[in-house]
């Protein structure tokens, strides 16, 4: 059996290949969350020269993806993060965040928060076994009793 290894790079959250995750974890929040607000990119985010958008390839194949958004000097927010489904449990979501954290030391960040919803124990087991830690709402996550905000000093 030939071992392939996942290859992540840094691309534009608007190229085809990001569109298409970005379309494919909507729909997976919204079938989680029906009716609910999804926090996604804003259409700011898109031009901003300072977001970090990652996409997860196996063989070629786009099968994850994730971003970081600057909120503050020294403060940036995981936001995007998503495997399809049959890609799931393989290891491929911590890859990403061991990428996402390490380009944003390299960026100059030193703290990371992120949300992420209450019908995702997948995610929050992620975070918090990766060394993420509960924390107050913050933002446009404030009243959201779907939201679960988390943070990691790196």
């Amino acid at each position: 059996m030939n071992d392939v290894s996942l290859v992540l790079s840094i691309e534009r959250p608007d190229s085809e290949t990001a569109q298409l995750l970005i379309q494919q974890l909507d729909t997976d929040l919204l079938q989680r969350y029906p009716g609910q607000w999804i926090h996604g990119l804003h259409s700011e985010d898109i031009v901003d020269p300072e977001l970090i958008f990652v996409v997860a390839r196996l063989a070629s194949q786009p099968i994850g993806c994730g971003a970081l958004r600057r909120l503050a000097p020294g403060l940036a927010e995981v936001k995007r993060m998503f495997v399809v489904p049959p890609f799931r449990r393989r290891g491929f979501s911590r890859q990403i965040l061991s990428f996402l954290e390490s380009t944003a030391r390299q960026a100059g960040y030193i703290t990371l928060r992120l949300e992420t919803g209450t019908r995702q124990p997948e995610s929050t087991g992620l975070y918090q076994s990766a060394g993420y830690y509960h924390i107050p709402p913050y933002g446009e996550y404030v009243g959201n009793p779907f939201s679960l905000c988390f943070e990691k000093k790196l």
